[in-house]
C-alpha cells in the first residue's frame, strides 16, 4: 500500500478549501433588523447562502473594512463594509452609493471567498427599508436611564423596565433603513463627526398611537444604525407587550415587535 505523505494531504485539503465557491441564496439579501426587502442604501443587511466563509469572524474596528477572513462583498461593483462573516451568513452595510443615480433600482451582489466569486444575484433596492432591531420580539428601545423598555427581568443580563409615559428623557429606538441623511454619510464610518438627520422623518406608532419624533437620523457610534428619539405621549396604551412600529415611504414594520409601557 502506498503511503501518501501528510504534507501532501494537507496541501490537497488546503487547495480544496481554497477552491470552494460561495453561493448566495435566492432572496438571501434582507434587512438585518427584520428580514424584509427591498433594502435601502446605507442600511445593514444580512446575506444568506452557503460556503460564504471558512469560519466565523467579526469586525472590531471602525471604519469597517471591506475584507474579512479572505471574504469580500460587492453590490454593483461597490465594496461593502463588513460586520460579520460565517459559512451561512454575512452581515454588511449596503453602500450608500450602491445605485449610480436615483433611489430605486436593482443591484447585483457578489460574494468573493479566496478569490472565488459567487454567481451574481439581483436584488431590489429602494429608498427606505425600515426595520427595528429587537431581542426576540422585544424592541431595542432604550429608556433615559439606559435600560431597555421591556418588563423587568425579561432579558437575562440586561437592565429592563417599562417606558414611562411623559418621561422627559424619552425613548431611543435603534433601527436601520431610514434612507438618506443630511449631511451625507460615508460607507463604513460612524457619525461621531457630525449629527446626521434623516431627510424623511418616519412615523412612530406605540400601540397604534403616534409618538412625537424628536430626532431621526444616524446613531453616532454605530455603522448603518439609525436612531429615533421619541417622546411617549399621554394616551399611549400601557402593558408588557405594546406594539412599536415605524411607518415610512408606504412601508410599516410588523406589530409583533413590542415594548413595555407604564404610566
Amino acid at each position: 500500500m502506498r503511503v501518501i505523505p501528510s504534507a501532501i494531504l494537507f496541501a490537497a485539503a488546503a487547495v480544496s478549501a481554497y477552491a470552494q465557491t460561495p453561493s448566495v441564496s435566492t432572496g438571501g439579501v434582507i434587512n438585518a433588523a427584520n428580514g424584509i426587502s427591498p433594502v435601502a442604501p446605507g442600511s445593514l443587511v444580512s446575506i444568506y447562502g452557503s460556503e460564504l466563509a471558512s469560519g466565523l469572524a467579526q469586525a472590531d474596528t471602525i471604519p469597517l473594512g471591506t475584507s474579512m477572513s479572505s471574504v469580500s462583498v460587492t453590490f454593483n461593483g461597490v465594496p461593502a463594509p463588513l460586520l460579520f462573516v460565517s459559512g451561512g451568513q454575512i452581515n454588511a452595510q449596503l453602500p450608500w452609493n450602491v445605485l449610480s443615480s436615483g433611489t430605486v433600482g436593482t443591484a447585483l451582489v457578489v460574494v468573493t471567498r479566496n478569490h472565488q466569486p459567487s454567481a451574481p444575484l439581483s436584488l431590489q433596492v429602494g429608498p427606505f427599508s425600515p426595520g427595528i432591531f429587537a431581542i426576540g420580539n422585544i424592541a431595542v428601545a432604550i429608556n433615559s436611564d439606559g435600560s431597555i423598555a421591556a418588563p423587568a427581568g425579561s432579558i437575562p443580563g440586561i437592565a429592563t423596565k417599562p417606558a414611562k409615559i411623559g418621561d422627559p428623557g424619552g425613548l431611543v429606538i435603534l433601527c436601520t433603513g431610514l434612507g438618506a441623511v443630511d449631511p451625507p454619510a460615508v460607507n463604513g464610518a460612524d457619525s461621531l463627526d457630525a449629527l446626521r438627520t434623516a431627510t424623511t422623518t418616519p412615523t412612530v406608532l406605540i400601540g397604534g398611537k403616534a409618538a412625537t419624533v424628536v430626532f431621526a437620523g444616524m446613531s453616532p457610534q454605530f455603522v448603518g444604525v439609525n436612531q429615533i428619539n421619541v417622546a411617549v405621549p399621554s394616551g399611549t396604551p400601557t402593558g408588557d407587550a405594546v406594539s412599536l412600529q415605524l411607518s415610512l415611504g408606504g412601508m410599516t414594520t410588523t406589530a409583533t415587535v413590542t415594548i413595555a409601557v407604564s404610566q
